[in-house]
Parts: C-alpha cells; sequence; structure tokens
C-alpha cells in the first residue's frame, strides 16, 4: 500500500483483516513509526484494529521501497493536489510508479487509486513501470479504480462500497475484481468498465456532480440573501418531494481532497481537446467565492453592532473540511480565517480534532511568512469574550444551544443553529 492516508490506509486494514499480509509504503517516517506502533492518524480506523494487525505481523510500515519487489499486489494511493495555477500536479503518483519501475517483476499486479484525469494510468504511470522492460497486460497487470472514501460516513466505508474498476486489458480488471472482492459486504460489489479511462472519468464525474450542485445551492444562498428568503428553509421544502430532486446544502465553501481539486483536472484535460468545461468551471468558481461572502457577512453583522472586523476578536469554530473529521486540506475555514487576518480581525479559532493550522499563506494575504495558529480551549469565558463566533464546521461536540446563548452575536455558515431555540438565536445571523 502506497502512501497511508485516508484511502491507503483504511484499504490496508480491510485487506489485512482479511487475512493478506500488507506492507504499508508512506515517505513520512513519523507516520510509519506510528503504524509501527499501532497508532492510527485516521479517525475511521481504530487504533487497537491497527495495533492488532500489527501485533500479528500481517501489517507493517516503511519508509522504503525495497520490499516492492516481493509484493503480488501494489496499491498507489497518494495525493494529487493542483499548482497555484489550478493544473495537476502528479509529482507523488510519477515518484510512487518510477520507484515500482525500479523493482517490478512479472506477475504483479499494480492498481491507481489516486483521483486523476483520463488517461493518468497509460500516460504517465505505465511508461514508468515499463522501464522495467516488462510488458504490460502480459508480464504484469495494471489497472485504475477510483477512491470512494467519504471521512466520517458512519453508514459507507472501504468494506461497504461499491468498488469501480478499470484495467489496461480485461485480464487486469477480473484481477483487480478478484482482489476487491475479498473485502467487499453488505451489498457490495465491483463494477467493471471497458478501461482505465472510464475508471478514471466515473470518479471526476461524482465529484463534478457535486461540486456543481453545491454550486448552485451557494448562488441560490447569494440570491435569498438579497430576497430575505431563509434558503435553509427552501431547502428543506424542497426536500419533501419524494422524487426528482436531491438535497444540498450551501456553506463557507469547499474542502477536502476531492471536490476543490478534481474539477481543474478534469477542465486541464479537456482543454487538450479543445474543449472547455464551462459548466464545471464555473461552480468551482462559486464555491471559491464563498469564504469571502461569508467575510462580508461577518462585517455586516459586526457593523450592526458598531464594530468593524479590524481590531475585532473573532473566534471561528472549526477548522476541518467537514464534520467530525480531523482533516483540514483546502478547508474554506482555513482560508476564511486568512482571509479575517487579512481585515484585521483578532482571530482564535478552536476545532476538537485539528489541534494546528497554517494560515497567512498564499495570494490573498498581506503576511509573508507562516502563520500557526493553535487551537484554543473552548469554554464560556472564550465564547463571551469574541465580538463574533463564527460556526464553519457542525461537529458533534459542540453544544450549539449554549454556544448562541452565551455569544454576543453568532454568524452560522451551516445551520448549525437549527434547532436552537429562538430566544437563544436573537444574536444569530445564518448565511
Amino acid at each position: 500500500m502506497v502512501g497511508l492516508g485516508y484511502v491507503g490506509l483504511p484499504l490496508a486494514i480491510e485487506l489485512g483483516k482479511a487475512g493478506f499480509h500488507i506492507t504499508g509504503i508512506d515517505k513520512d517516517s513519523a507516520r510509519v513509526d506510528d503504524i509501527n506502533r499501532g497508532v492510527s492518524h485516521v479517525l475511521d480506523v481504530p487504533s487497537d484494529v491497527v495495533a492488532r494487525l500489527v501485533r500479528e505481523q500481517r501489517f507493517c510500515a516503511t519508509d522504503s521501497y525495497d520490499e516492492a519487489s516481493v509484493l503480488d499486489v501494489i496499491f498507489i494511493c497518494v495525493p494529487t493536489p493542483h499548482d497555484q495555477a489550478k493544473a495537476p500536479d502528479l509529482r507523488y503518483v510519477q515518484a510512487a510508479s518510477e520507484e515500482i519501475g525500479k523493482r517490478l517483476r512479472k506477475g504483479q499486479l499494480i492498481v491507481l487509486e489516486s483521483t486523476t484525469y483520463p488517461g493518468t494510468t497509460e500516460e504517465v504511470m505505465l511508461p514508468l513501470l515499463q522501464a522495467s522492460g516488462l510488458t504490460p497486460g502480459e508480464d504484469f497487470a495494471v489497472a485504475f479504480s477510483p477512491e470512494r472514501v467519504d471521512p466520517g460516513n458512519q453508514q459507507y466505508d472501504t468494506q461497504t462500497t461499491t468498488k469501480v474498476v478499470g484495467g489496461l486489458t480485461a485480464r487486469c480488471g477480473e484481477l483487480t475484481k478478484l482482489v476487491f472482492e475479498q473485502i467487499l459486504s453488505d451489498g457490495a460489489s465491483v463494477h467493471l468498465v471497458s478501461s482505465t479511462r472510464a475508471a478514471e472519468m466515473t470518479k471526476l464525474l461524482e465529484n463534478c456532480f457535486r461540486s456543481v450542485n453545491i454550486a448552485l445551492v451557494n448562488e441560490l444562498t447569494l440570491l435569498c440573501d438579497r430576497m430575505g428568503i431563509n434558503i435553509w428553509e427552501v431547502i428543506d421544502a424542497a426536500a419533501t418531494k419524494p422524487f426528482g430532486f436531491m438535497p444540498f446544502y450551501p456553506g463557507p465553501g469547499v474542502g477536502g481532497h476531492c471536490i476543490p481539486v478534481d474539477p481543474y483536472y478534469l477542465s486541464w484535460k479537456a482543454r487538450q481537446y479543445d474543449f472547455y468545461t464551462k459548466f464545471i468551471e464555473l461552480a468551482a468558481e462559486i464555491n471559491l467565492s464563498m469564504p469571502f461572502y461569508v467575510v462580508g457577512r461577518v462585517a455586516e453583522a459586526l457593523n450592526s453592532h458598531d464594530k468593524s472586523v479590524r481590531d475585532s476578536k473573532i473566534l471561528v469554530l472549526g477548522a476541518a473540511f467537514k464534520k467530525d473529521v480531523n482533516d483540514p486540506r483546502n478547508s474554506p475555514s482555513v482560508r476564511l480565517m486568512e482571509l479575517l487576518l487579512k481585515e484585521g480581525a483578532r482571530l482564535e479559532y478552536h476545532d476538537p480534532y485539528v489541534h494546528e493550522v497554517n494560515v497567512g499563506l498564499g495570494i490573498y494575504s498581506r503576511h509573508q511568512h507562516d502563520i500557526m495558529l493553535s487551537s484554543i480551549e473552548l469554554d464560556d469565558a472564550a465564547i463571551a469574550a469574541a465580538d463574533c463566533v463564527v460556526i464553519t464546521v457542525a461537529h458533534s461536540a459542540y453544544d450549539f444551544e449554549s454556544i448562541a446563548r452565551g455569544a454576543r452575536l453568532v454568524v452560522d455558515t451551516v445551520n448549525a443553529t437549527k434547532r436552537v431555540s429562538p430566544d437563544d438565536k436573537r444574536h444569530v445571523v445564518l448565511i
């Protein structure tokens, strides 16, 4: 398992539980040491399960590729970010493929799981594997199977989610299908598609679908704000329709490993075919604008209390990209903090899962160096001391009724105060 993050570690654990002997390869030596001590850094993977597999010698981690030649199946689960110009950054896929290619032997199966544009498996990964001198599809098998991990989801996980597989050849697809069938349960199955490119596009369709629909409701949020209509009430009403509607919800932006990144992968690739994904790019533009909109709402709320953002003490609740996870990657909360710092706010944050964040960098900031913020202790005094409390993530650990009652002013970006009594919501501004 190359990459022991939110995708690689859960998959490694399920394969280990099914009886396979798993070697995890990760360049983060601290992560490797933790896993070998039986400590999980992924909330969805209990440490006691990791410890048991390590103790039974069915799971070990290393920061070296030296053992790659003795492995039968190698999954590549590495990050696929974009650069500042929104172009694909495939250096992690390339590095893993190059290292594996140096050690490739006959009979191995290589499966790429990292989200990417159609063509990556054959155009980027395959040439690096072929440096071994072996023939793909004959001497070794290659496939793409997009990860479908939803951190924090209590209903669907690696074991209960159907896998899509596209092989370089039909035989490659069948071999990969056999591997996944050892761990799937509760009606989950393997869906074979005709090619690696079809499998790669499947993942992008899934995430672009979410991005576009979130953008739609975000744009309607801006309109409803001007019209004096509660968008949350409208969504709840529309969701009573038993067909033809699926509720999506507004917020301070989109974050995580997929939605803020994947549409740009597709747009970049589409331009090679003289095709411009205007609809998808517009959705990304709208979602990226939401932190700026929230800053405007915070400014309006403070103005109503005869204060400005500058020199106001603002407490942001939430730094993760979604509820009840410890992952701050591409979090709109962090971008919002950066923008508030730029406006001169005296900013603090709390998150029960994210203990430290790096803010203040980027083209929107006046700061020229890293600003590391640590999560403060959240108590009644901290809430009462803030000129404005901004709720960006509805973590289950938060008592929103107590927060609304104790704060001078609350800007709620995720309808976290929905069930708070009207008397306690007098100082709550809902985006």
